[in-house]
């Protein structure tokens, strides 16, 4: 629903997959949908489909499999971002070699020098957009053909049902919208961790993709069932039902529906929250001293970055749990859960982030303490931490009420413009429903578009401070290669796109 718009800098030629960096819109719910706008969604669904078939070809720079054509070459999503941030920054890379290493998948990360070089030499380009030629999309079409040919010839003579098999393989081979394709053991999904100690153990996930309980979903309810209780009357007083003539309804989704979804999603919202609004009141004015504040600053860089990749993992599980308590979620295949987590848990973390934040002397919670951006000046990211501050600032701005925050998180983290989910339509009606509550309950709460239009502004930065976390973790993993391949798994796991966690042996 929040689909993406093109921008003059990074309009999308024929044939490529949604760009996630645009300003998110809801085109459906808007009052009015304009020709234009019909147009380019007929066209988009044409271009999708080509798409399909353009993913036949392997990436042109290091052979992964592509997801489009991106700055005028067929690239995978790793490549793009490479050559998105190159040019954004500006980048002078260096080669400690010959300047003629090999860039393949398993070494693409090794030299950036190269790795720009051999996309500048295979026709990438900033500014190259708009539509093929006949001659271009004739030549296409024909490499396309060959890829199919030639795939299918060698399946066949090993296996009858390898095509079938090697289909659905590579499907569920791009699990991740942070500028890169992973390929996920079987084994990553996990449950809840309520201590930070937890934080370290790989759970198994493959409850993730099955309807029964978390062995250690029990524990949530270490949470006070008092105040869960508390929080949801009092912001959920009246029934969305009363507002049933005002919305336009998407076909097949009714208001009962959209009353029951509200319901879950902010109880799941409640229930998995790391902190209770008491908890965090009387956490108010708990602060770091200075002593400790010089502490922290004078630890290494290595240190301090591995204890935020704690607090970060014990994070991502509750927004996990908070996933899998949405209903419709768990019916979702494993592909597309591990998809939707991987590429907007940290979003989620950020808006939860606004209730952890005084903005009264600018200060956020951080293991058990309020402290302000200096506590983190050794992890070398005065602009990440700063943006993630006056996101902070701005989302608590908004004044969003917990009921809210549960349902923006759900629009967020269901979102259908993930590259490589398989069913987007079942996404795109869970998004539909959660984004339908959100703006019943604006409405009922008096905000109505003004301020949703102003929660959905917030998604860009949002994406920039994700797509910034990741230039640093990988800046960190180049200097510090044994502490990144020991940070927690699941940090490692949901941030393993473009970052590479080598053994230490290895690197």
């Amino acid at each position: 629903m929040f689909e993406a718009q093109a921008t003059t800098a990074n309009q999308i030629e024929r044939g490529t997959v949604p760009s996630q960096d645009s300003t998110f819109c809801c085109p459906r719910l808007s009052t009015a949908c304009t020709r234009r706008q019909q147009f380019l969604e007929k066209e988009w669904s044409q271009e999708m489909a080509q798409a399909a078939q353009i993913e036949v070809i392997p990436c042109k720079i290091c052979g992964d499999k592509s997801s489009g054509i991106h700055y005028g070459v067929i690239t995978c999503e790793g490549c793009k971002g490479f050559f998105r941030r190159s040019q954004q920054n500006n980048a002078m890379y260096s080669c400690s070699r010959q300047r003629n290493c090999l860039i393949d998948r398993t070494n693409r990360n090794r030299c950036q020098h190269c790795r720009l070089q051999k996309c500048l030499a295979l026709g990438m380009s900033p500014v190259k957009f708009g539509r093929m030629s006949k001659k271009q999309r004739d030549s296409l079409y024909a490499e396309v053909q060959k890829h199919q040919q030639s795939q299918e010839q060698a399946m066949s003579k090993e296996d009858p049902d390898m095509l079938t098999r090697a289909y659905s393989n590579s499907s569920s081979m791009g699990l991740s919208d942070l500028d890169d394709i992973t390929t996920l053991p079987d084994s990553l999904l996990f449950d809840l961790p309520l201590t930070p100690e937890s934080a370290n153990s790989y759970y198994s996930l493959d409850l993730l993709g099955s309807a029964q309980s978390s062995p250690e979903q029990s524990s949530i309810e270490l949470l006070d069932a008092k105040y869960i209780k508390q929080e949801y009357e009092l912001f959920h007083d009246s029934s969305l039902s009363c507002h049933g003539g005002r919305l336009p309804l998407p076909e097949g989704i009714s208001m009962l529906e959209i009353e029951r979804a509200s319901q879950n999603i902010v109880k799941s919202h409640l229930e998995t929250c790391q902190y209770t609004l008491e908890e965090l009141k009387r956490l108010t004015w708990t602060t770091y001293s200075q002593e400790e504040v010089r502490a922290a600053q004078s630890k290494s860089a290595d240190v301090m970055w591995q204890e935020c990749a704690l607090q970060i993992t014990n994070a991502i599980q509750y927004v996990v749990e908070f996933a899998k308590r949405i209903t419709g979620f768990m019916d979702l295949c494993q592909n597309d859960q591990i998809i939707l987590l991987k590429a907007g848990c940290l979003e989620v973390l950020l808006i939860r982030m606004c209730r952890a934040f005084n903005p009264i002397n600018n200060t956020l919670l951080f293991d058990g303490k309020y402290t302000g951006p200096q506590l983190f000046k050794s992890l070398g990211c005065d602009d990440l931490i700063n943006a993630i501050f006056e996101l902070a600032k701005s989302l608590c701005r908004l004044q969003m009420t917990e009921e809210e925050m549960a349902l923006f998180s759900a629009a967020v983290l269901l979102s259908p413009d993930r590259p490589w989910l398989n069913d987007t339509a079942k996404v795109q009606k869970l998004q539909d429903v959660a984004y339908l509550a959100l703006q019943d309950t604006l409405q009922r709460n008096g905000s109505g578009e003004e301020k949703l239009t102003k929660m959905v502004s917030k998604l860009p930065m949002m994406k920039s401070i994700c797509n910034l976390h990741i230039d640093k973790l990988e800046f960190f993993r180049l200097l510090h290669p044994e502490t990144a391949y020991n940070f927690p798994p699941l940090y490692r796991e949901v941030f393993a796109s473009e970052v590479q966690y080598l053994c230490p042996s290895e690197s």
